[in-house]
């Protein structure tokens, strides 16, 4: 209709932008429910504001959290019957601080107990969390809590020893935790009492590889006996009573103390049939969540992995929804949970740090996957097995983001847990995140279903730290070709290579990322990942790992002090290596079958080339310095006069990883760089400190005679700490190392690289000449 009166017109614009107009809530913790939700008359709740959104035909509605604590008495829950249709947005008004807590504010009446105890009677029916002025402190334990400790903060060999168990009176409502054997993530037991002064317990359903626990890494919470140290707590829930043991320099009295209570904070939930749509959540803290170690773990197909579907923020069933720019801390399990359908619904601009298990999970449900099986044993025959390409139903996440969140400190209890999970889902995009201090993967991606995932522009750094055997990025892929016997798996490969992408259906592109680890690969596609695209990425130390899997191709990577890792190929597994820039030789562990093309990369030295020429790879490959332009900044792209620009090497940029948000940015630790053990090292760098010890370079004839040398190659320890591990290892001033992991150590910066290479592994071997003599010994590096 063409409006011709200018009155008129008016007249239909004011009615236009009445109906367009957003319903506004304002929620204050000094409102009342009983107003009527305005900025002078705000509401108490967030639950209140949420009843009255549909007053209106609005087709939008905002609900303002004003500063302060929210402290809930059940999860706020969202679902597509309540908005019917409405656009929604719960955010801080005009970023103020704002925190949802799944926890409660308590205010203890301390008296003395004994000694420097103090007590309380807390009517509360028990939690697993508490803190102080917003510091968590740790339950009674034993050993005591260290920050300086590796794993777990402390572990003991002797923490359920039978000597230490008699000396608890009622240890019922303790925990174990311990690593896996193979430290392959974590298990935790409640320990439901004790017999014969051995503990009874329940629990080790949180991996999804079973194993013995292991032998050291162990310790032992929430048990009276150990309220021993200054920081310490223990609640009885049969008397009510809560005991502390004060932090040194903190009067509890006027603290403020909080104690964990619900498991989740808001839930997003739609249904299959109405999906939840368009709402988004801005600017919130998140905080307090109980721990969920002991909650119904799931395993998801036959990865590593099991899963409690649960976090402080859950989606299900939700289209365009979004959590942005908020802050998750503080928390016992899971940040963000996108669990089932979900379209175009992510995690963006946001801070996750200090909590106990995984920041952002993408996971499918096993319904939607065809020919499901779950643990690693585990195998649908070929001929049970549903030979249909791709997913059964849509109950899975397509399409969703992490993009710009800074992650951190996170897995603080559950070890098998990482920044960003992928599980049983398509299309996800894993951008510009900064993730560190880890204790597994920063990204994993749990299976091959049903790929198309674009991870890229990251930067992922002090990853590994607690476990072992993994990466920086990891992956797995035991998808329906895949079997554990490896001679099963070749026939069945062999015989029906249209399995091989029935699941891992679009290719996962990895690039231009950033990946450090010191203790494991920087990428590790392991046990059949198939179906990658990997280039444009800056690997700091670990190197880039190809375990058995199909159709992978790595191009224009730059692995600085490492190398490539082929581990059991298939043969025809049509795998590309190439253009890219190496400083190690390879180091193949049983390939026959290199792939449909390994060539055109730069190597550090001839030697490192006519290594892998003798594999008949690489007929166009070059050795020589890669003449980086600034490696002690970082800036690893390459000179003009580089050789592997002549290899078909290109640069890109250095300046693009991690958060862009200039905030995070200011927040977020730096990656460190390593210094290049490149051949001008090794000609200028006669001495070092390793490990503690201070180690030489044998120099000319006067060392091969003192030392009865054959050749003047070597390392001479010249000062090594009875306090060294080094020294406790067997090693003794004036041995000349001469080999580690069975490779030539002809210096220090070669010794060095060695131990780059296996640092992840926790032992070294090494070859010594002592007096004249040879002497073997496994140096421990952990």
């Amino acid at each position: 209709m063409i409006v011709k009166n200018t009155t008129l017109l008016l007249i239909y614009l004011l009615l236009f932008v009445k109906a367009g107009t957003a319903q506004n809530f304002y929620v204050s913790p000094n409102g009342n429910d009983t107003n009527v939700g305005t900025l002078q008359r705000p509401l108490k709740t967030v639950d209140k504001a949420l009843s009255r959104i549909n007053a209106d035909n609005s087709p939008q509605a905002a609900i303002f959290l004003r500063e302060g604590s929210y402290y809930l008495e059940k999860p706020i829950r969202i679902t597509s019957a309540l908005l019917e249709g409405k656009l929604l947005s719960i955010q801080a008004y005009q970023k103020e601080e704002v925190v949802l807590s799944a926890g409660k504010l308590i205010q203890p009446q301390w008296e003395k107990h004994e000694g420097n105890i103090l007590k309380a009677k807390i009517d509360k029916a028990g939690f697993e969390m508490l803190f102080v002025n917003g510091q968590q402190l740790p339950m009674a334990r034993y050993p005591n809590y260290d920050t300086a400790s590796r794993v777990f903060n402390g572990t003991a060999e002797d923490a359920i020893a039978p000597s230490r168990v008699a000396t608890w009176k009622n240890p019922a409502g303790g925990y174990l935790h311990a690593l896996h054997q193979g430290e392959w993530g974590s298990f935790h037991y409640r320990i439901k009492g004790a017999k014969n002064n051995e503990p009874e317990l329940e629990g080790g359903w949180q991996n999804n590889r079973p194993s013995p626990l292991h032998p050291k890494q162990r310790f032992v919470e929430n048990i009276f006996e150990e309220l021993d140290a200054p920081g310490e707590w223990f609640y009885d829930p049969s008397t009510q009573l809560l005991y502390l043991y004060p932090p040194k320099g903190v009067d509890v009295k006027p603290a403020r103390i909080e104690v964990s209570n619900l498991k989740h904070i808001i839930e997003l939930r739609g249904t299959a049939e109405k999906p939840l749509r368009n709402v988004t959540i801005k600017g919130i803290r998140f905080e307090h969540t109980e721990r969920t170690i002991m909650e119904h773990y799931e395993p998801l197909l036959r990865s590593d992995w099991m899963i409690y579907r649960g976090g402080a923020v859950v989606m299900e069933n939700t289209e365009n929804c979004q959590v942005k720019e908020s802050e998750f801390t503080n928390l016992g399990g899971n940040a963000v949970m996108i669990t089932g359908y979900n379209v175009k619904s992510g995690v963006t601009g946001s801070h996750i740090y200090n909590i106990g298990s995984s920041a952002i999970c993408f996971v499918g449900d096993s319904s939607a996957v065809r020919s499901a099986a779950f643990g690693y044993d585990n195998f649908v025959p070929f001929a049970k097995m549903d030979k249909t390409p791709g997913p059964k139903n849509n109950h899975y996440p397509l399409q969703c983001f992490a993009e710009d969140n800074l992650i951190h400190n996170i897995g603080k209890i559950e070890k098998q847990c990482t920044g960003v999970q992928i599980e049983m889902a398509s299309e996800i995009h894993v951008s510009h995140n900064t993730i560190y201090k880890v204790p597994r993967a920063g990204i994993n991606i749990g299976d091959g279903a049903w790929g198309g995932h674009l991870i890229e522009h990251n930067d992922v750094f002090e990853t590994v730290l607690e476990t072992g055997d993994h990466g920086a990025f990891n992956s797995w892929g035991r998808d329906r070709f895949w079997h554990p016997n490896r001679k099963t798996m070749d026939s069945l490969a062999a015989a029906h290579p249209e399995l091989i992408l029935l699941d891992a259906q679009k290719p996962v592109v990895i690039r231009n990322n950033r990946f450090r680890c010191d203790h494991g690969w920087d990428v590790d596609l392991d046990d059949g990942s198939s179906n990658y695209h990997i280039y444009n990425n800056v690997l700091l130390s670990g190197g880039l790992k190809f375990r058995e899997g199909f159709q992978r191709i790595a191009e224009n990577n730059i692995m600085i002090n490492n190398s490539f890792h082929p581990h059991v190929w298939f043969k025809n597994s049509g795998d590309i290596f190439r253009k890219n820039i190496v400083m190690r030789p390879y180091f193949p562990i049983l390939v026959k079958d290199w792939g449909k093309e390994v060539d055109y990369n730069l190597f550090p030295n001839q030697t490192d080339l006519a290594s892998a020429r003798a594999s008949r790879t690489d007929m166009h490959s070059r050795f020589g310095d890669a003449a980086f332009i600034n490696p002690e900044k970082g800036d690893y792209r390459v000179k003009e006069s580089s050789a592997a620009l002549l290899l078909g090497f290109k640069n890109f940029p250095m300046d693009q990883f991690g958060v862009r948000i200039e905030k995070l940015k200011a927040m977020a630790a730096k990656v460190s760089f390593p210094v290049l053990l490149n051949a001008e090292l090794e000609n200028n760098m006669q001495e070092m400190t390793w490990l503690g010890a201070k180690i030489r370079n044998v120099q000319g004839l006067g060392d091969r005679s003192a030392f009865g040398l054959p050749d003047e190659k070597g390392i001479v320890i010249v000062d090594i700490p009875e306090s060294s591990i080094l020294s406790k290892s067997g090693l003794q001033n004036n041995d000349v190392i001469v080999e580690a992991n069975k490779e030539k150590a002809d210096n220090v910066v070669r010794l060095e690289a060695i131990r780059q290479q296996v640092n992840w592994t926790g032992q070294m071997e090494v070859e010594v000449l002592r007096n004249q003599k040879t002497v073997k010994l496994k140096i421990n590096l952990k």
